[in-house]
């Protein structure tokens, strides 16, 4: 989500998306070394773990880009970290490799999060589109954030799927820039149904798509009309009735996030027939939790998802 994220996450951390694929494209690319198989059958072994949903008397926590106010965001590291704390909810950035791999990376460039300029010092930018995944799977996505998590990788989707499949939780799924990668709404969707999560019980219930492009919003709602999604970001009230034509969540952020905002988006129904639902993010300390809270939100993006479950549940 977006870039400010980051300043916040080392504050917090120093106190405390039916069937069988319908989607026809040509090969994305070769993704990076998977997980071992065996995840897939764990992923489809059991029932789905609800324990934090069942326990909240206060809005659902998504854990952003996993606890990333412990661990390194967007790593598998965070999700581990996100259902350690005990969160069923993780959301993450899907960005498109050169080679059309897709990868869990927030920002568009690879210099904050990894050590590409060290490793690749004359390819500046050092965008995450100018690299293949097999160049992206060179990289430490870990060391900035701690020299624990030294040799940390910057996951493809297909790892990350995996692991959440492993740890019985659920996405929150953000397709990042959709303007500089056309044709990612595809490519992510195909992923997601090679991998099983656009089955009827992950699409019922375990996966949201979101993102900050209207028209990419649009798109993942006209190829699988099915599939949950989300728009991040807060239309002017008179424009939500078309939004609710095809998403069935506005995610603002909660700076400026009032009470009336919430109820006009509530007074809509998404296009599943049911209530449009507000999440709204970055919210990283008690205090901002508690406010959005009682504006009657239904979930609460976050870098300390304890913390926010703390302050929510009393």
């Amino acid at each position: 989500m977006y870039a400010g994220t980051a300043t916040a996450t080392a504050s917090v951390a120093t106190a405390a998306v039916l069937g069988a694929g319908m989607l026809l494209m040509s090969n994305p690319g070769a993704p990076l070394p998977d997980a071992p198989a065996t995840l897939r059958t764990v992923q489809q072994a059991g029932p789905v773990r609800h324990a934090t949903d069942a326990m909240a008397r206060g809005p659902r926590v998504y854990a952003h880009r996993g606890a990333s106010a412990y661990a390194p965001e967007n790593t598998l590291v965070a999700v581990d970290r996100a259902d350690a704390l005990g969160f069923d909810w993780v959301e993450n950035d899907v960005q498109l490799t050169r080679d059309g791999v897709p990868v869990v990376m927030h920002d568009t460039g690879l210099k904050r999060t990894t050590n590409a300029e060290e490793v690749f010092p004359d390819r500046a930018p050092w965008a995450v589109k100018d690299f293949t995944a097999a160049e992206i799977s060179r990289l430490d996505a870990g060391s900035w954030f701690g020299a624990r998590y030294a040799g940390t990788r910057v996951p493809t989707l297909r790892q990350f799927l995996r692991r959440l499949g492993h740890n019985r939780q659920n996405l929150l799924l953000e397709i990042k820039s959709p303007g500089t990668y056309p044709g990612i709404e595809r490519v992510t969707l195909k992923v997601l149904n090679e991998e099983g999560w656009l089955d009827r019980a992950h699409v019922r219930d375990r996966l949201v798509i979101q993102s900050f492009g209207a028209g990419s919003v649009r798109t993942v709602h006209a190829l699988r009309p099915d599939v949950v999604t989300g728009f991040l970001g807060a239309p002017a009230v008179a424009k939500l009735p078309a939004y609710a034509e095809f998403t069935d969540q506005i995610n603002p952020p909660s700076a400026g996030l009032s009470g009336g905002y919430v109820a006009a988006v509530h007074a809509l129904k998404g296009p599943h027939g049911k209530k449009l639902q507000v999440s709204p993010w970055t919210v990283n300390d008690a205090a901002s939790a508690r406010k959005v809270d009682g504006m009657g939100v239904d979930g609460i993006i976050t870098n300390a998802p304890d913390v926010v479950r703390a302050a929510t549940k009393g």
